[in-house]
């Protein structure tokens, strides 16, 4: 199965109302203190390269479409080039891909 079969298999159908709650909390959260003390590591979560920590991005480690929340237990500071090459992969399925590559 390729990669694009096996995460479309895995896509939830959210609830517009719960994405919605889910995307202002995760506004909130990138305005926290704690957002900005992991941003100012300057550090990518997934190719840990260091990134200037206003070019940081906001990722959902298991992503909303597939079930995550916006905790700070579920989100990570990344550079822009993983988040787009993450989509909404689970982790174990980003290991794999960057296996692949």
């Amino acid at each position: 199965m390729d990669r694009r079969t096996l995460t479309e298999s895995f896509i939830m159908d959210s609830d517009e109302d719960w994405m919605k709650r889910e995307r202002g909390k995760a506004r909130d959260l990138r305005g926290s203190q704690w957002w900005n003390r992991q941003c100012a590591k300057g550090i990518c979560h997934y190719c840990r390269r260091p990134t200037p920590a206003k070019e940081l991005t906001m990722d959902h480690i298991v992503p909303m479409s597939r079930g995550g929340r916006t905790t700070k237990g579920n989100v990570v500071p990344c550079c822009k080039e993983c988040n787009t090459n993450k989509k909404q992969l689970l982790p174990i399925e980003w290991e794999q891909y960057l296996d692949e590559i």
